[in-house]
């Protein structure tokens, strides 16, 4: 079993962050780096790991943070204010909102608030639409652009390969679903209602696993040489496992480690959104400038 490491992947996007930065810091002779603001409401640990993350790959890359940490109970339109006001500020170029948020804000009314120009995960349906209708002004969730730079650093084509992806979501299923037929894949989405998984995964020249559920693809499933993706985060007696049991996988197959693999390589694709929207941002700027002389 070829293991897919996700750190030289982000190191090496952080690498072409930092290039970025420095270009166009020099070109336009500023000080001013990028900014992300990370909107959090309450204390979950996986939102505080996450946070920690973010912040030790953008201090890396030379990107600033500010956290606007709220309470627990604050209140729908607090929460809205707060991020109504972060959309305003021109010092802002990126806004991380942590999810799920609490049962009493409404995410469906939220994700139409955040600006999709400022939306580095793809809260706002607009971004979306965007990847469906091959935009490229718009932004991916970070997971599932996670798993194509991954593909892409170690050179494995995606062109009319046969992609099983497991999980249906908003987060990983759907927007890679798209940036695989973009990359003109042949695409099937199942779930944990599909009938014969097995077969299904048995197909796969290239399978993600994106359920959400402790080794539920089991390794005897998998065929010969298949890359696979496993972007599952569960914890079974105690330990961080994927969805995939590794334990009767081929050794011809190449394949992402959990700790390790895809969740390694989010932060630096978040950190390369936030970069995307400040040099967009310095070249109209600058260039509004020179258009006046």
């Amino acid at each position: 079993m070829t293991l897919l490491k996700g750190k030289p992947v982000a190191d090496a996007i952080t690498e072409e962050n930092i290039a970025v930065i420095e270009s166009i810091r020099k070109k336009y002779n500023i000080k001013r780096r990028p900014t992300l603001a990370i909107l959090r409401v309450g204390s979950d640990e996986n939102d505080l790991a996450y946070e920690r993350g973010a912040k030790s790959r953008m201090e890396k890359t030379g990107i600033e943070v500010e956290v606007v940490a709220l309470d627990a109970e604050v209140g729908e339109e607090e929460y809205l204010k707060k991020l109504r006001g972060l959309n305003s500020r021109d010092d802002v170029d990126g806004i991380l909102c942590f999810r799920p948020l609490p049962k009493h804000i409404d995410e469906d009314k939220v994700q139409y608030e955040i600006s999709e120009s400022k939306d580095v995960d793809a809260f706002n349906p607009v971004n979306l639409i965007k990847l469906i209708d091959k935009d490229e002004s718009g932004f991916v969730p970070c997971t599932p652009k996670a798993v194509m730079e991954i593909l892409k650093y170690y050179g494995i084509k995606v062109e009319g390969k046969r992609v099983v992806i497991i999980g249906r979501s908003n987060v990983v299923g759907k927007p890679l679903a798209f940036l695989m037929l973009n990359k003109n894949a042949t695409v099937t989405i199942c779930h944990t209602r599909t009938a014969d998984l097995e077969r299904e995964v048995k197909n796969a020249e290239i399978l993600v696993a994106a359920a959400g559920s402790a080794e539920f693809v089991k390794g005897e499933w998998i065929g010969k040489e298949t890359v696979v993706l496993d972007v599952g985060i569960n914890f079974k007696d105690g330990k961080l496992v994927g969805d995939i049991d590794t334990s009767n996988i081929d050794e011809d197959v190449k394949f992402t480690p959990v700790p390790g693999g895809v969740g390694a390589v989010t932060t630096s694709v978040l950190a390369k959104s936030v970069v995307k929207v400040w040099k967009k941002k310095m070249d109209e700027s600058f260039d509004e400038v020179s258009d006046d002389f």
